[in-house]
């Protein structure tokens, strides 16, 4: 019996799930009229994705003052092992918002930790507008006919 692999759509609920079991992803954002991608670690909370920015950081530009709706962004996070090319990946699509609150910026300070020593004094939320993912899983398939004789 031979194994092959078959692409499954994900509904948004397992696909916002399975992004919050992995800590880093990538944000696409737009920079200088072009496209441009950073990996960022994240959280997942009430369906938002939460990044940490520092000031001077090219990201700094989407956190945009509070009377301006937001920068639209792209995040994709995924988990595939690299021998068996079997796991998922998940695109989200949304604006991203600057956190403005101070009592939950410092929350989310204290739950989303830097993976490098700058400083992290801001943070953007992400409200997914639209989450398309897909899973890549084994599809059994009958086994292979043999001859007679």
């Amino acid at each position: 019996m031979t194994a092959t692999r078959r692409m499954r759509e994900l509904d948004r609920a397992e696909a916002l799930r399975l992004v919050a079991t992995v800590s880093l992803g990538r944000i696409v954002f737009t920079r200088h009229a072009l496209p441009a991608v950073r990996p960022v670690n994240h959280l997942v909370e009430g369906g938002d994705i939460i990044v940490r920015i520092h000031d001077d950081g090219a990201l700094a530009s989407l956190a945009a003052p509070a009377d301006v709706p937001g920068a639209v962004v792209a995040y994709e996070a995924d988990a595939i092992d690299p021998v068996t090319h079997f796991g998922w990946s998940v695109v989200i699509t949304g604006y991203a918002c600057p956190v403005t609150d101070a009592d939950e910026a410092a929350r989310v300070a204290s739950l989303l930790r830097p993976w490098v020593g700058r400083p992290m004094t801001r943070a953007l939320r992400i409200r997914p507008d639209l989450v398309a993912g897909f899973r890549l899983e084994a599809e059994r398939t009958l086994p292979e006919p043999t001859a007679l004789g």
